[in-house]
């Protein structure tokens, strides 16, 4: 009798792992598949509709379905984009094992520059380092805004005067 419980609960304890890897393996895949998707979206590779887009893809051996949302957001030439990965074919529905958010839209300046002046209001524009200082960063430099101290032992100190002797 407590063999046959030891087993029983054995059973139990390697039946929860078998699933639960599995279940992890079919979100991974998902994932992928999603990530995937917006990768698609973003590079324009399938037409989108005006809100939404369904279809199915078979990947690992099983079928699976997706449902692409488009939403507009604050910025006018900016949709926000939302992937939902399902197990089994468009007919089948439940909850998503994957979901994933990206965003599509116009450039708003050319690439390459920037139409913000970052340097707007840096204290480090502004303050003017001492003469014949070391680049800051490098070994010796003086912090912007720190009064330079003269280094000991490695500048020249001015000769001695020669004390006569009694």
């Amino acid at each position: 009798m407590i063999v046959a419980m030891g087993l029983a609960a054995l059973m139990t304890a390697v039946s929860g792992t078998a699933r639960t890897s599995g279940y992890l393996r079919d979100k991974t895949l998902a994932q992928w598949m999603a990530l995937n998707r917006l990768s698609e979206v973003r590079l324009n590779l399938t037409k989108f509709g005006q809100n939404t887009d369904i279809g199915e893809i078979n990947f690992a051996n099983r079928t699976w379905h997706y449902d692409t949302r488009y939403f507009d957001t604050s910025i006018a030439t900016m949709k926000r984009v939302v992937v939902r990965v399902y197990a089994g074919d468009a007919k089948t529905k439940g909850n998503p094992l994957a979901e994933s958010t990206g965003f599509l839209g116009s450039a708003v300046a050319t690439p390459g520059s920037s139409n913000i002046d970052w340097t707007h209001g840096s204290t480090l524009a502004t303050a003017t380092p001492p003469a014949n200082a070391a680049a800051p960063g490098t070994p010796g430099a003086t912090p912007i805004g720190s009064t330079p101290v003269a280094p000991i032992g490695n500048s020249p100190s001015p000769a001695p005067t020669p004390t006569p002797y009694p």
